[in-house]
């Protein structure tokens, strides 16, 4: 493995070093989306962020078991009071269909469009209406504890009793007495002892559709206990990475170490990770806010906001270009120069594929190897490590123009290092149709220049001069150097 891995673990608040409590094998959850509507940018960035995190520790030799979670039940409109209509059955009253159907379309929504953004699928993605008796049975263990009780039906965690013994809001650095004097009196909040405690099991009422027997009502879960009861399933009593968005912190995540806590006598997780916020004109995008631009709509150029479409690849090399604790801002000109960050990066590539071989090297790849790592190891900092990436495209650039060398050892190996980092570990691929044609015609393209050569040899300047035309009108642009020709699609 290349040096140590450093992450910031944002329960102490600091870089750590990453240590697999049982390597070589790596157990992270990452908490997906509530499938209620179409994918956002903001659903993007935690989706290439622990993509990228992922594809690393995979390279780095780990064996990873990566669980996403589908919510598809529970997630109320008011995260903070456990308040107001579930938010697939409100979308589903809306648009006159089945929850189960809402849940299906965006579901598949998500599915496609984190195929074009190239996301590897995950080991296990669990869906928390699959998981109703395993949620039921840490409800039980938290009752018999003393920190959870029940009230018409409904049972709720009791923070203020967790608060005598454990430190509530050390993730988030909420404090207590000032989430007691700041909760707001809500319709509901009446049968909790305290407006901070939240909803393990909600009794459903009359029109609630989505609902399961249990001992205490007829109801369904809160959704701070889903992704307990399915990391837990899946990835034992301690696992090593829990990831999510920034925003999920408080309440969310801030309730899933209490009760895993109580109901396993120990804290689960090793490392949290949390990714920073994709804002617009600097207010966090998001369904809730209804400022967010979905992923389709920056992919055909639909939104008002958006003077032109954007490939899902523009989109990860726009999340990547950013480190992901801090903040990105949407704009079409942060955008248009990520198109053309990535595709210099891609032109780049195929100088490389161009170049002869020399018989000595000028370029030290090792060294570029070494600092291709070390931007990855601290903290996964892709836009350090992409800085790299365009020093190396400026060297290929001038062993293309004959000012720096690489002989065949050292020309093989950029080659693999540039594509371990940016096809392998990034997730960028080359996804534009000029260059799929390139691809597909090089070799024809290829025969049809070394037929011009001959004919320059033979000194037949009509023959070499109708042959430039008409690949001219075909879109092929061809330069002719001292020592061969290139050609591109103009």
């Amino acid at each position: 493995m290349q040096n140590e891995l450093f992450i910031y673990n944002s329960l102490t608040r600091k870089k750590e070093i990453f240590e697999p409590l049982v390597p070589p094998f790596v157990r992270m959850y990452v908490c997906g989306p509530t499938v209620y509507s179409n994918p956002h940018l903001g659903h993007a960035r935690p989706a290439v962020v622990f993509d990228l995190l992922f594809r690393y520790l995979l390279h780095l030799g780990y064996k990873v078991r990566y669980v996403r979670n589908i919510t598809d039940v529970g997630h109320l409109q008011d995260e903070i009071s456990d308040a107001g209509e579930d938010k697939i059955e409100k979308k589903a009253r809306l648009e006159q269909l089945e929850p189960m159907e809402v849940v299906q379309k965006y579901m598949n929504a998500f599915h496609s469009n984190m195929e074009k953004l190239n996301i590897l699928p995950p080991s296990i993605e669990p869906r928390a209406t699959g998981h109703i008796i395993e949620q039921q049975d840490i409800i039980k263990i938290l009752l018999e504890k003393g920190y959870a009780y029940e009230v018409n039906g409904s049972v709720y965690f009791d923070v203020a009793e967790y608060s005598k013994k454990y430190n509530y809001g050390k993730l988030s650095g909420r404090v207590l007495d000032e989430l007691q004097s700041n909760t707001r009196d809500l319709e509901g909040q009446d049968e909790k002892r305290h407006p901070f405690d939240f909803a393990l099991w909600k009794k459903a009422s009359p029109e609630h559709i989505m609902n399961w027997p249990s001992p205490w009502s007829k109801g369904y879960p809160g959704w701070h206990l889903e992704c307990s009861a399915m990391s837990i399933k899946y990835l034992g009593e301690q696992f090593d990475i829990h990831g999510g968005g920034m925003d999920l912190q408080f309440p969310h995540h801030e309730c899933e170490i209490a009760q895993s806590t109580i109901a396993l006598g120990h804290e689960s997780v090793r490392y949290w990770m949390h990714n920073n916020m994709i804002t617009i004109n600097g207010q966090k995008m998001a369904r809730s806010l209804d400022n967010f631009i979905t992923l389709d709509e920056f992919f055909a150029g639909r939104h008002p906001l958006l003077t032109r479409s954007y490939s899902p690849m523009t989109i990860r090399f726009f999340i990547l270009q950013a480190h992901y604790r801090s903040t990105v801002d949407f704009s079409n000109e942060a955008l248009q120069a990520a198109e053309k960050g990535l595709s210099r990066l891609i032109k780049g590539v195929e100088t490389l594929g161009k170049i002869k071989p020399s018989d000595k090297s000028t370029i030290d790849v090792e060294v570029l190897k070494s600092k291709l790592y070390e931007a990855l190891n601290d903290d996964l900092n892709s836009p350090v490590l992409l800085s790299y990436l365009f020093e190396a495209v400026r060297l290929i650039n001038s062993a293309f123009e004959g000012d720096e060398k690489l002989d065949s050892h050292d020309l093989d190996a950029l080659k693999k290092l540039l594509k371990t980092f940016i096809n392998d570990i990034l997730g960028l691929i080359d996804e534009s149709a000029e260059h799929t044609n390139i691809k597909l015609t090089g070799s024809l393209v290829r025969m049809i220049l070394d037929s011009r050569q001959e004919a320059k040899a033979r000194k037949d300047w009509a023959t070499s001069d109708r042959i430039r035309e008409e690949l001219s009108q075909l879109g092929i642009t061809i330069k002719d150097r001292k020592d061969g020709t290139d050609w591109e699609i103009s």
